[in-house]
């Protein structure tokens, strides 16, 4: 059988393998700095550069364009014309086999080190301005213009997977990845905060791509708690890889090992994606009718004749209109940010105050790694809650369980007593069921040809509150951890409420319903 890649053509095949060579070399070229610092305990601030790691960032350039080159289709207006009459759907009652059981599992891994990138923002920060000899508020430039770039990354992939298929911009997020790994050897700050945003761009497409790809290949029974057990697992696993790494790595490393790890990984990211199909519908509109067989037969899809408005669809599964569209858009809108201020706000704030609190950086890296731990049994809870009772209402659920962290860490603060490992472990376990679940249930609630749009949008909401977090750092204005906790309950509130009054039951819905002309206008 015929590989089912983007790569087609050996042109477009060779281009990519040049590309990922070019940017792996060129990160290489800067390790010789960072293994100078050895003896310094890999302090580098102020330090020259050599002239090889000005030929090193030219060739991840270079090698980001050949790669970009060699991945991108060509016909790109004739094949969105040729896409909009395909709708491809698995069997209602199809059954899970290897193939669908080995992408779920790469999609895991990838979510893992998609979600470890900006985590480990939280655990480098604090150490970043010891280094550089700046205040907190400077080296907070790091989170701020990473999250930054995830914003513009989930738009800017989520619109790239709707043109030229999602296996494409998967894989040319890696060879970001791999570049941005430079950033753990560079001595100037100015060029750390740069590599950052390039970070950022790299990681905010992910979670959007993954969530539209596993929508249109599991079938619809099984969509849901796939959607969230995927989503959740490599959320927290994230979340748990980069405490890790950080409790393990960075005493010894110092937190430069953090980014340095984007290299081994991105390249782990690029050799998973030979177990990646690419979407059939872009395969079929590429005029590639071989490989969308392939697939088909491998998935169990086959293509149909996209429903009538409304035709074998109840109430909860019809197009979105008028006020109810514009609603659902922004409680899921308000959920996200809200997800975002705890996520990149109070939890990259959460290690240096603990810190200040007397704990040391491998003690505070150990809790939230021993909570993320135990927020891993929640995904299950929220893929069995999901497929089996309510997609919306395992997303208030969710939300109430932050509701409750948030009230438990704003107790912790004022009563200036007591473990901080139950507050952070609810928080961690809310947020993560958060995420699971609100991103998955965004995927099915708009059409197939703006999916990835939407979730995209959504998923840079999740960053957007993050990013306000974020210049609050740097103006220096950062409040206690009491006011914080206390602020961000208001928008969890108002987005549990909306939610709760526009959200639409999706459990069971065949997608295709969603596809009707008058829902594709009204997003648009």
């Amino acid at each position: 059988m015929r590989s089912t890649s983007t790569l087609a053509d050996r042109r477009g095949l060779w281009a990519f393998v040049l590309g990922v060579a070019a940017v792996t070399v060129g990160v290489f070229l800067h390790l010789p700095m960072f293994l100078m610092g050895k003896a310094m305990h890999y302090r580098l601030a102020g330090m020259a550069m050599e002239p090889e790691m000005v030929f090193g960032m030219a060739a991840i350039v270079g090698g980001l364009l050949v790669a970009a080159w060699g991945l991108l289709p060509r016909n790109i207006a004739a094949q969105r014309a040729a896409a909009a009459d395909i709708v491809v759907a698995a069997p209602e009652d199809a059954r899970l086999g290897p193939a669908h059981w080995s992408l779920m599992v790469v999609l895991v891994l990838a979510l893992v080190i998609d979600v470890m990138k900006p985590a480990s923002l939280g655990f480098a920060v604090p150490e970043v301005g010891r280094e550089y000899g700046v205040p907190k508020a400077t080296a907070s430039l790091l989170s701020f213009v990473a999250l930054t770039g995830t914003v513009c990354g989930s738009v800017l992939w989520g619109f790239l997977a709707d043109i030229y298929g999602r296996k494409a911009t998967i894989l040319l997020s890696a060879v970001f990845f791999i570049g941005t790994a430079i950033c753990g050897a560079m001595p100037s700050l100015a060029w750390n905060v740069f590599m950052c945003f390039m970070m950022g761009i790299a990681a905010g497409g992910m979670l959007p791509v993954t969530y539209a790809l596993l929508a249109e290949m599991m079938p619809t029974r099984h969509r849901g708690w796939s959607l969230v057990l995927v989503g959740g697992l490599g959320a927290a696993g994230g979340y748990f890889a980069a405490s890790g790494a950080s409790a393990v790595l960075q005493p010894i490393f110092t937190w430069r090992i953090l980014f340095l790890l984007n290299l081994p990984t991105g390249l782990l990211l690029v050799l998973l994606g030979v177990f990646i199909p690419e979407s059939v519908k872009f395969l079929r509109a590429r005029g590639r009718a071989d490989e969308a067989r392939a697939v088909m037969a491998r998935f169990g899809a086959e293509v149909r004749e996209a429903p009538a408005a409304g035709r074998g669809a109840g109430p909860d599964h019809l197009p979105l209109q008028g006020l109810h569209l514009v609603g659902k858009l922004t409680a899921l809108s308000i959920a996200a940010v809200s997800w975002g201020l705890i996520n990149f706000g109070l939890m990259l704030w959460l290690p240096g105050d603990l810190q200040e609190k007397g704990y040391s950086i491998a003690v505070s890296s150990k809790l939230l790694a021993e909570s993320a731990l135990i927020a891993l049994p929640t995904v299950f809870l929220c893929a069995f809650l999901y497929s089996r009772w309510s997609t919306k209402w395992s997303l208030v659920t969710m939300l109430a369980l932050t509701l409750a962290g948030l009230l438990l860490v704003l107790r912790l603060e004022l009563a200036h007593d007591g473990s901080p490992v139950v507050p952070v472990a609810l928080l961690i376990v809310g947020s993560n069921g958060v995420l699971a679940v609100l991103l998955p249930y965004t995927a099915e609630s708009f059409p197939l040809r703006v999916r990835g749009r939407a979730t995209g949008w959504v998923a840079a909401c999740t960053k957007g509150g993050g990013v306000a977090a974020q210049a609050v750092s740097i103006a220096g204005l950062v409040p206690p951890m009491a006011l914080v906790a206390a602020f961000i309950l208001v928008p969890v509130l108002v987005g549990t409420a909306l939610i709760s009054w526009f959200g639409r039951e999706t459990r069971g819905g065949d997608l295709r319903h969603l596809d009707a002309e008058d829902a594709v206008t009204a997003l648009a």
